[in-house]
């Protein structure tokens, strides 16, 4: 491997060995970058009432600025992919993460909403960097079932840390101001700065750098979309997405101001179904190294199907129910909480394996790949987000329902797929 040096420090480290335990490493510190992304996404929704009232917003302002990050994070992708297939992984990493670090001073020292919204938006953009990255350096780095291992490992920061998220800024604002959490993201920023100048090894040669412009950009894209191997499985990703996103905004209705749930209660089932998406995404890691990545990814697509059709299924006896007798019995409660933990469980390994499906055959164009997926993710999650709050909250069913429009847009990807896809090529094999 070739390597050139920069100031005070080789610009290239030799990668990793790309099975055994050597690998385990840096799936910890790729995992600890990522976390960037959802740490800031959730940290603060405690603070949503302290920060209107100190910042002097209208009610629900607070909700804006996380659509501004969401919107942030959808631009940032779908430029830091390119620019990382075309400056390596490290520098757009680095630039990106201190523009996250100066940003995030720039949200705690803010004084009204528009001040706040603007540096959250540049947070976003900088902050997108750590959350497509490295999923770019796990294809670098390697092929097939390991990539899907990898991958896996993420998926599990991933899961973590929106759990844990929440109640550290419950935390922090205990004992200190929401400004506090920005401070602490700042910090946060600059350990990560320090991880990827020291320790993080380039994982792009030159030889496999490929140009990046406007019109090189956009034939890029056109090139991935037009592969029926890339498009369906980052479809497949983008609707388990969607699946989770269907959940997260209309569960709060269905099972506090519906089924009578404390936001305690509530909290403790949201822990729940993370930890079901968790396992299964360990289970997918294991599993890989004994049958293979694509037949896995089909069975779990088909076991999500079943789910959401038997969350349906109580939906509609649920909303009989209520129609003729209020709260429903306890155990038509349990029966779709069953069904939803089977549904949202697949998506652990849903994701992994259909975004290693997507990457694996443009390992030149990993960068733009990975931030095509994740894009299309955001995207649908936020179509998930709007037309699950067109729809009326007087039952489960509208949730069950969209969910399960979810899964079976999944299962019509997973028939489409190529008869065969490949998953032992080389990790320096051109592009055609």
């Amino acid at each position: 491997m070739g390597s050139s040096a920069t100031a005070g420090r080789p610009a290239e480290t030799p990668v990793p060995e790309t099975t055994g335990r050597p690998m385990g490493w840096i799936a910890i510190l790729l995992g600890f970058l990522t976390a960037v992304g959802p740490v800031s996404t959730d940290i603060y929704l405690p603070a949503f009432p302290e920060l209107e009232t100190t910042l002097h917003g209208r009610a629900g302002s607070a909700q804006m600025t996380l659509a501004v990050w969401f919107v942030g994070l959808a631009i940032g992708q779908i430029t830091m992919g390119p620019l990382s297939d075309r400056f390596g992984r490290r520098r757009p990493m680095l630039v990106g993460t201190l523009v996250y670090t100066l940003a995030s001073v720039g949200c705690a020292m803010a004084r009204d909403i528009p001040t706040f919204s603007f540096f959250r938006f540049v947070a976003s953009l900088g902050a997108s960097a750590s959350l497509i990255i490295p999923s770019a350096c796990v294809r670098d780095m390697s092929h097939g079932n390991e990539s899907a291992r990898l991958m896996s490992r993420l998926v599990l920061v991933m899961g973590v840390v929106p759990i844990l998220a929440p109640t550290l800024g419950g935390l922090v604002l205990s004992i200190a101001s929401w400004r506090s959490i920005f401070w602490a993201a700042a910090v946060y920023g600059v350990i990560c700065i320090g991880l990827i100048w020291r320790v993080l090894p380039e994982t792009l040669q030159p030889a496999n750098r490929s140009e990046f412009s406007p019109v090189t950009l956009f034939s890029r894209y056109v090139m991935l979309a037009r592969d029926r191997g890339f498009i369906t499985h980052a479809m497949i990703a983008g609707f388990a997405c969607f699946m989770s996103f269907t959940y997260l905004s209309a569960a709060p209705s269905v099972f506090i101001h519906q089924f009578g749930l404390t936001p305690a209660h509530f909290g403790m089932m949201f822990g729940v179904f993370a930890v079901c998406m968790i396992g299964a995404s360990q289970l997918n890691g294991v599993l890989v190294g004994r049958i293979d990545a694509a037949r896995i990814l089909g069975v779990s697509v088909g076991v999500a199907v079943a789910g959401t059709m038997a969350m349906t299924v109580m939906a509609i006896v649920i909303a009989f129910a209520m129609q003729h007798g209020g709260h429903p019995p306890l155990w038509m409660l349990g029966c779709l909480i069953l069904a939803m933990m089977v549904s949202l469980g697949t998506t652990g390994i849903i994701g992994p394996n259909a975004t290693v499906g997507a990457l694996a055959d443009h390992p030149r164009f990993a960068g733009s790949a990975s931030a095509f997926v994740g894009t299309l993710q955001y995207v649908l999650g936020a179509v998930a987000g709007a037309f699950v709050g067109m729809l009326p909250a007087n039952s489960p069913l509208p949730m069950a329902g969209v969910m399960l429009m979810g899964a079976a847009i999944m299962m019509v990807m997973v028939l489409l797929r190529p008869a065969r896809v490949p998953t032992s090529l080389p990790a320096g094999a051109a592009e055609e």
